[in-house]
C-alpha cells in the first residue's frame, strides 16, 4: 500500500473526530436527531478547519444505512465511498474548473434523476465562490426549489465573493481558526500513534506556524519526520519553516518594556543574522502587544493560545505598562510594518522602529501631566498594577538596589513629629549632619540572622518608626457617616479632586464594593476620579474608614439630578452691586485660585471698557476652562 500523508490518515471519520468546531457539530447532530435537515448549507472557514471533512461526515451521516443518524459505521461500504470521494451519490465538484453556465446547466440536468443506492443525492461543491454570476444567476432556481431528494453543501473561503441571493437560500455556518493548543495535543496524538518523539515545545512551534489551520499543522509535522527522523525539537522546527521562537518575541517586548535598546538592537541583529524573516517576527510583535492588551482586560482570554510558560511571562508584562503606553507601542509597530512591505532594507526600519517603541513607551501624555498635577506628584510611569513575580526565561538582570539596615535615633534626639492628617510617606526630610553621625545599626546582619527568639519582642526605635510608619485601620463607621468623612479627608489630603467627590452619591456597600453614582451630566467627574490613581486613592480612604480592603465602582445613574449650577454675576460699572451677586473681586479670587500667575498678569494690566470685558473675558480660554471646573454661570451687569 503506497504511503498516506498525515493530513489523509488522520482525517475526521465521525463528528466527535472534528476539533475547535463545537458549535457546528451540535447544530448538524441536533438536525439529523430532530429530523430538521435543510436542502442547503454552507461552510465558511479558513484553510485547513474542516469544511470538507464536515461535509463528508454529514453526507454519510445522512446516507447511512440506518439513517440519517448521528451514530453511523465508518467502515460500512457506503460510508467508505463517500469518504473515499468514490460514491456515485454524493458528488464533489471543484467550483475552481468547474464555474461556467455549462457545467451548472448540467448539474440542473443531472438533479431530475434519483440517487442509485444512497437516500440523498448529495452536490457539494468546493471553493464555490469560484463560480462566475451567470453559473450562480442559473443555480438560483434550483438551489431555492431543489427535489426531496437532493442536498447542496458548499464551502467557501471567501464567502464575501457570493451572491447575497445564493447566501440567503443556504443554512451558513462558520468554521473558526483552530485554537494553538488544541492543534498542538492533536500532534502529539499523531506523534504518538507514529512513534515519534515529538517535543511539546515544537508541537506549539508547529501549531503557531500553521495559523489554526489543522492541515497544514499536520503537512508540517509530516515534512518534519522526513527531515529530522523519529525525535523532533523545537530548533528543528524554527531552522526549517525559518520561525521566530515565541520566547525571542517575548524576550523582545521585555527588552521594550525594561526600555532596554541597546538589548532590543541586538536581539534585530541575531534573528537577523540567523536569517529569520524580520517581517514574520514584527509581525509576531504585534501581536503579542496585543495579547498584552487583552491580558490587561481579561487574564484568561488568551491563555489557549498560549504555552504555559510564555503565559505566565504575558500576565507579568502587562503588569509593567499602562493601556495608554502599549496603545502607543503598539501604533508605532504598525507603521513601521506598513512600511517594511516595500521596503528594501527591512532590517532598517526594524531597528528604527524598535528604537521609537522605546520612546513611545518612554513618552509623558497630557494624561499623565494632569494625573501628577491632581495628586500633587512629580509625573510617574502610569504602572499601578502590583507586580506578579512569576517564572520566565533568564534575561539581563537588573541592578538590585542595596537594602540599608534599620537604625535607631540615640536618646539626645528627639525624633521627627508627623504634622496631624498627613499621609504617612517612606520619604522624611533630611537630618542634620550631626544626627546622622550618632545614628547606628540596631544589630549586624549576621547577629540578626543568630538571634534567638524571645518572647517578648523588644519596643521598635523611633527612628525606625518614622521611616517606616505603620498606619492602623481605623475603626469601622455607619454607611451614613462614610461618605461625609471620606469628603473630609479627601479635602485634607488631596482637595483638588475634592469638587469632584462632592457630586458623587453612594449607592450600596457590599462585599467590599462601594458604588458611587455620578449625575449623566457628570461624565469628567466620574472619568477623572476612575483614573488609577485617583481611584486608588479613595479606595484607601475608604479602607481605613471601613477596615477593610475596599473597592470602588463609579457609573452614571440617571436617576441622580445633576447639581444646580452656580450663578456668577460681574460688576462692570455699578459701584454698588446687589448683595447677593457675586463681586468681580470674588470671581478674580476664583480664578486666581486656580491661575494665580495669569490673574496677577491681568491685574496689572490697564482695565478695559464694560463691552470689551463682556466679550474677552468670556470667551477667554483660561475662565472658560474655570467655569467648566467650578459649574459657574457668567452674567455680567451694567
Amino acid at each position: 500500500m503506497s504511503y498516506q500523508v498525515f493530513a489523509r490518515k488522520y482525517r475526521p471519520k465521525n463528528f466527535a473526530d472534528v476539533l475547535g468546531q463545537e458549535h457546528v457539530v451540535r447544530t448538524l447532530r441536533n438536525a439529523i436527531a430532530q429530523n430538521r435537515l435543510a436542502h442547503a448549507y454552507l461552510f465558511v472557514g479558513p484553510r485547513g478547519t474542516g469544511k470538507t471533512s464536515t461535509a463528508r461526515i454529514f453526507a454519510m451521516a445522512l446516507n447511512c444505512p440506518n439513517g440519517p443518524s448521528i451514530e453511523f459505521d465508518y467502515n460500512d461500504p457506503i460510508c467508505k465511498e463517500i469518504a473515499e470521494g468514490n460514491s456515485l451519490d454524493v458528488l464533489e465538484i471543484d467550483g475552481a474548473s468547474n464555474n461556467g453556465v455549462d457545467q451548472v446547466r448540467d448539474l440542473r440536468e443531472s438533479v431530475k434523476y434519483a440517487p442509485s443506492k444512497c437516500r440523498y443525492k448529495i452536490y457539494y461543491i468546493d471553493e464555490v465562490h469560484m463560480l462566475s454570476t451567470a453559473a450562480f444567476n442559473a443555480l438560483l432556481k434550483t438551489l431555492e426549489e431543489p427535489p426531496p431528494h437532493v442536498k447542496f453543501i458548499f464551502a467557501t473561503t471567501e464567502a464575501n465573493k457570493i451572491l447575497p441571493t445564493i447566501i440567503s437560500r443556504c443554512q451558513r455556518f462558520d468554521l473558526r481558526r483552530i485554537p494553538l493548543t488544541i492543534i498542538a495535543n492533536h500532534l502529539l496524538h499523531i506523534a504518538q500513534m507514529e512513534g515519534v518523539d515529538l517535543d511539546e515545545k515544537a508541537a506549539y512551534a508547529i501549531g503557531k506556524g500553521a495559523d489554526g489551520g489543522m492541515r497544514d499543522a499536520q503537512s508540517m509535522l509530516d515534512q518534519l519526520v522526513a527531515f529530522c527522523g523519529n525525535k523532533i525539537r523545537e530548533e528543528d522546527v524554527l531552522e526549517i519553516f525559518g520561525f521566530t521562537s515565541i520566547q525571542t518575541v517575548s524576550e523582545m517586548a521585555y527588552r521594550i518594556l525594561e526600555s532596554s535598546t541597546v538589548g532590543a538592537l541586538q536581539l534585530v541583529h541575531e534573528t537577523s543574522e540567523a536569517g529569520k524573516d524580520l517581517g514574520k517576527l514584527l509581525t509576531d510583535l504585534i501581536q503579542h502587544f496585543r495579547t498584552l492588551l487583552v491580558s490587561q482586560a481579561d487574564p484568561k482570554a488568551g491563555a489557549e493560545d498560549l504555552e504555559p510558560d510564555i503565559a505566565a511571562q504575558v500576565i507579568e508584562q502587562s503588569q509593567m505598562a499602562s493601556t495608554e503606553q502599549l496603545l502607543r507601542v503598539v501604533d508605532g509597530l504598525a507603521e513601521v510594518d506598513a512600511r517594511m512591505r516595500w521596503a528594501t532594507n527591512k532590517r532598517l526600519h526594524f531597528e528604527l522602529g524598535v528604537i521609537q517603541a522605546v520612546q513611545n513607551y518612554n513618552e509623558v501624555s497630557l494624561s499623565d501631566v494632569i494625573e501628577a498635577l491632581d495628586g500633587g506628584g512629580a509625573v510617574a510611569k502610569p504602572a499601578a498594577r502590583a507586580t506578579i513575580t512569576t517564572a520566565r526565561a533568564p534575561r539581563p538582570t537588573p541592578v538590585e538596589p542595596v537594602t540599608v539596615p534599620p537604625i535607631e535615633a540615640p536618646k539626645d534626639v528627639a525624633p521627627l513629629a508627623m504634622s496631624p492628617g498627613r499621609e504617612p510617606s517612606l520619604i522624611e526630610p533630611p537630618l542634620t549632619a550631626a544626627a546622622v553621625a550618632t545614628l547606628r545599626p540596631v544589630l549586624p546582619i549576621e547577629d540578626v540572622r543568630l538571634a534567638p527568639k524571645t518572647e517578648a519582642p523588644a519596643p521598635k526605635p523611633e527612628a525606625e518608626l518614622i521611616l517606616a510608619p505603620q498606619v492602623e485601620a481605623a475603626p469601622a463607621i455607619s454607611e451614613e457617616a462614610f461618605w461625609p468623612a471620606l469628603l473630609e479627608m479627601v479635602q485634607e489630603r488631596r482637595g483638588l479632586i475634592a469638587s469632584w467627590v462632592q457630586l458623587g452619591t453612594v449607592l450600596s456597600i457590599a462585599r467590599g464594593i462601594v458604588k458611587v453614582g455620578f449625575p449623566t451630566t457628570e461624565v469628567h467627574a466620574k472619568d477623572s476620579l476612575n483614573r488609577d490613581n485617583q481611584r486608588t486613592f479613595l479606595e484607601g480612604i475608604a479602607t481605613e474608614l471601613l477596615g477593610t480592603p475596599m473597592r470602588f465602582e463609579l457609573s452614571l445613574d440617571p436617576s441622580l439630578k445633576p447639581p444646580a449650577a452656580t450663578e456668577l454675576h460681574f460688576d462692570l460699572g455699578d459701584s454698588s452691586p446687589p448683595a447677593k451677586t457675586m463681586s468681580a473681586a470674588s470671581a478674580t479670587a476664583i480664578v486666581a485660585k486656580a491661575t494665580p500667575e495669569i490673574v496677577a498678569k491681568s491685574e496689572e494690566s490697564v482695565p478695559p471698557t464694560s463691552a470689551e470685558i463682556s466679550e474677552e473675558f468670556q470667551n477667554d480660554p483660561l475662565i472658560k476652562s474655570a467655569v467648566e471646573k467650578f459649574k459657574l454661570k457668567l452674567a455680567a451687569r451694567a
